[in-house]
């Protein structure tokens, strides 16, 4: 059984000869450190996830980590914006964050056990434990939460740009590895060739001329395209069959296989279904009709009016935050609503979770709703400071509130750059979620860490 925590001494090392970077360095983890053992509730949240990594055995054996310790190394790799590889190798080469997890003279987590405690802690247990830390916070008069600001911003999911020709090719070199996988344990179970490089040559035809203006090559370019099509709906065609017949064989292994290529097929079969509708039938085929990446295949298309990246390939983020730089509430949403209609579950969440509603609501003129609820929140909130209109800005009070709604830019700016939230390099939208959870957190402890 996985321990909570462990009483060990920590940080008896001076700062006092160190150069003024590294003390500021230290003193963050130092107050981070704090923060953490004044709110011991917040491990135990955590901890009810983590435990279930260690069931101990028969002879009780506990887990060699401490629920306390694995939290730490997850807020050294949020906070130093490093992979899971990085992290372990940075907290082995420092004895200091080796205080800070409180593991001194302890053999260092290898990243693949680093990688499943992030997967075992659930989204919800990050927006707890955020949740629990502010009202905290507000009780002991560290923030106000009378005054917040909203915002929505986008995070990528790690996939590369998608066309048609680039996805078709991923699902044949995908489908084709692993078919060739279960050809390798019982030839009998895939008797067909797979003819990679003359897949690979079409691709690489469409990608080089699609954009040809000439019209007899862009003939040859819709010849290849239904060629392609043709062959990946055959291999798709395949790996169904392969996929139904592979229990009978009785082998193990071959049953691992069929498992992970059945998790691909949705996918797969939705984008021949949309190659074949854009490229043969001439159709515009909506975003919500597509699929953009087989291996993140919740990945939506957001347009949100930006010069220098009109398409964005992700999910949007709704932040609130207050004067402190605090992040009160953020929910990821799997389907981007419109901004307009989160105005007013910004309002009753914030009631929710502190039992008032905000004396002040700033956000951009995308949170503006109808006339008619912009009324109707009024009432609810003293200061609704949502500009309607361009001319609503000439108005010095809401000029005031929309030069603090500004500041949650910095915030969103500070996410992406310090703690890997321009991309998300974790599969899955759960993990997605859990890894934003994880960032959000880690940022608002760092937040309390350096308060004057």
């Amino acid at each position: 059984m996985r321990r909570m925590r462990e009483s060990v001494l920590s940080f008896a090392a001076s700062d006092e000869h160190l150069p003024k970077t590294v003390r500021e360095y230290r003193a963050k983890y130092k107050g981070v450190s704090l923060v953490l053992d004044q709110h011991p509730a917040l491990l135990e949240v955590v901890h009810e996830d983590l435990k279930k990594l260690s069931h101990g055995g028969r002879k009780g054996r506990g887990g060699d980590f401490t629920s306390e310790t694995i939290l730490r190394a997850l807020m050294v790799h949020a906070i130093e914006g490093l992979s899971l590889r990085e992290t372990v190798v940075r907290i082995a080469e420092s004895d200091f964050l080796q205080d800070f997890l409180r593991t001194r003279k302890k053999a260092v987590m290898d990243h693949s056990f680093l990688n499943r405690c992030l997967q075992a802690v659930r989204p919800a247990t990050w927006k707890r434990v955020n949740d629990l830390l502010g009202q905290q916070a507000v009780k002991q008069e560290v923030i106000a939460t009378t005054t917040i600001r909203a915002d929505t911003t986008v995070v990528e999911t790690n996939i590369h740009w998608p066309t048609d020709a680039s996805l078709l090719w991923d699902t044949w070199r995908v489908a084709s590895r692993l078919l060739k996988r279960g050809r390798d344990l019982i030839p009998e179970s895939v008797p067909h060739r797979f003819h990679d490089k003359k897949i690979k040559r079409l691709y690489l035809f469409i990608t080089r001329y699609i954009k040809s203006p000439s019209k007899q090559r862009q003939r040859k370019v819709k010849s290849a395209f239904r060629k392609l099509i043709g062959r990946v709906a055959e291999l798709v065609d395949i790996a169904r069959l392969f996929c139904e017949m592979a229990p009978g064989w009785g082998n193990l292994a071959l049953d691992a296989v069929a498992a992970e290529l059945k998790g691909f097929l949705p996918s797969m079969k939705k984008v021949v279904a949309q190659s074949r509708r854009a490229q043969l039938e001439g159709e515009k085929v909506p975003a919500a009709d597509r699929v953009f990446s087989i291996f993140e295949p919740h990945t939506e298309l957001i347009k949100r009016g930006r010069r220098e990246k009109p398409v964005e390939f992700g999910h949007a983020l709704l932040l609130c935050q207050t004067q402190e730089k605090f992040i009160t509430d953020f929910e990821v949403f799997a389907e981007r609503p419109a901004d307009c209609t989160l105005t007013e579950e910004v309002i009753e969440r914030h009631e929710k979770l502190f039992g008032q509603r905000p004396e002040v609501l700033a956000a951009d003129k995308g949170f503006c709703p109808d006339a008619a609820k912009y009324a109707e929140l009024e009432e609810r909130v003293d200061t609704l400071a949502i500009p309607r209109r361009m001319q609503d800005l000439a108005d010095k009070v809401l000029r005031m509130w929309q030069a603090f709604r500004a500041g949650i830019e910095g915030t969103i700016s500070g996410l992406k750059r310090a703690f890997r939230l321009a991309r998300c390099f974790y599969r899955g939208f759960k993990h997605f979620q859990g890894s934003i959870g994880m960032a959000v957190f880690a940022h608002n402890l760092v937040v309390l860490a350096t308060q004057p």
